[in-house]
């Protein structure tokens, strides 16, 4: 497990969320669609972490 993967991870769904946001205050189809591109981003780098973290326990 790498906790700089995670925090990144974490930092691009805050990002992500923080642009869905911008896009509903602005009314801007383009910021919403791209904020939740990140979060999705976000979920799958979190989703790899979690096969190596598996990875890792089986072959420990």
């Amino acid at each position: 497990m790498s906790l700089e993967d995670r925090a990144k991870a974490t930092g691009k769904n805050i990002e992500g969320k923080a642009q869905e946001a911008w896009g509903n205050v602005t009314g801007d189809p383009q910021d919403k669609a791209e904020g939740k591109a990140k979060q999705a981003e976000s979920e799958v780098r979190h989703g790899v972490e979690d096969v190596k973290d598996n990875v890792k326990e089986k072959l420990d």
